[in-house]
C-alpha cells in the first residue's frame, strides 16, 4: 500500500516523492564531480606512455583516466555496500 500524493508532490507522510525525493544534496554532490571529472578527462586527449608493472603501454590519457575513474568507483561501492 502506497502512501497517497497532493498536488504539491510531498506525500501523505510528509516525504517527497518521485524526482525531488531522490535529489538528495549528497547525490546532486555526487553527479556535479561525476561530470567533472568527465570533463577532466575527455580533455586530455593526448598519448601517454603509462607502466604496468612490467610491460609499458601507450595508450590515449583519457582512456587511463577514464579506466581509473571506474576502479575507483566500483572500489568506493564496493567498501560501502560492506559498510551497511
Amino acid at each position: 500500500m502506497t502512501a497517497k500524493t497532493s498536488e504539491s508532490g510531498t506525500r501523505a507522510d510528509g516525504k517527497r516523492g518521485g524526482l525531488a525525493g531522490a535529489m538528495t544534496p549528497a547525490r546532486i554532490a555526487v553527479l556535479v564531480l561525476a561530470v567533472l571529472a568527465l570533463i577532466f578527462i575527455f580533455e586530455n586527449t593526448g598519448k601517454t606512455e603509462i607502466r604496468l608493472l612490467i610491460p609499458l603501454v601507450t595508450m590515449p590519457l583519457w582512456l587511463a583516466l577514464l579506466g581509473t575513474a571506474v576502479i575507483g568507483a566500483l572500489f568506493g561501492a564496493y567498501f560501502m555496500r560492506r559498510r551497511r
